[in-house]
């Protein structure tokens, strides 16, 4: 029974000749994979009394007849409980663990965001730093260029001031050439 993906079966009576999927004599129980634990639901009392009228159980049913003892309607409610709590359980596991691992991504987006404005801050620093420079260079070498034409003008004065100072050949200054 059940569908693809999806198994659910029935334990039942059949004579060994009828077809697999045949009729059969009686239904004594049900066997649902999907849940967790599995849920086995068996009618002990028909399954015994199959048993000794000769049927023979397959290995399957062996197993779950064996695993699956004979339960009272208390034992049977504190099993659903158990499988609830259990089922719940996991369920907040499974919330915890989501949350956990958002907020695990959340704080790697932040180390990363805050890595990428460390990186733009030192990178503004570096280019401030760089235009420092620059600029101090470019003190420097105008002050250079101040100093050079200080001197050159201070030089030009010094020339003036010296052809100034030195009297000016003059016929009268010269010696006279002798004839």
């Amino acid at each position: 029974m059940g569908a693809k993906g999806k198994p659910f079966y029935r334990l039942v009576v059949k004579e060994k000749r009828s077809k697999r999927d045949g009729k059969y004599l009686e239904n004594v129980g049900t066997y649902n994979p999907m849940l967790d634990p599995a849920a086995v639901d068996l009618k002990h009392d028909r399954i015994q009394y199959w048993i000794s009228v000769g049927a023979q159980p397959t290995e399957t049913v062996a197993s779950l007849i064996k695993n699956n003892p004979e339960q009272t309607v208390e034992e049977k409610a504190v099993a659903v409980e158990a499988r609830a709590a259990k089922a719940q359980a996991e369920k907040q596991a499974k919330a915890d663990a989501r949350r956990a691992e958002a907020d695990a991504r959340k704080a790697e987006a932040d180390r990363i965001a805050a890595e990428k404005v460390e990186a733009e801050r030192a990178e503004a620093e570096k280019a401030e730093a760089e235009k420092a420079e620059a600029e101090r260079a470019e003190a420097a070498q105008a002050e250079t260029e101040n100093a050079e034409v200080e001197e050159n003008t201070e030089t030009a004065e010094n020339a003036e001031t010296v052809e100034a100072a030195a009297p000016e050949k003059t016929e009268e200054n010269q010696p006279a050439a002798s004839e």
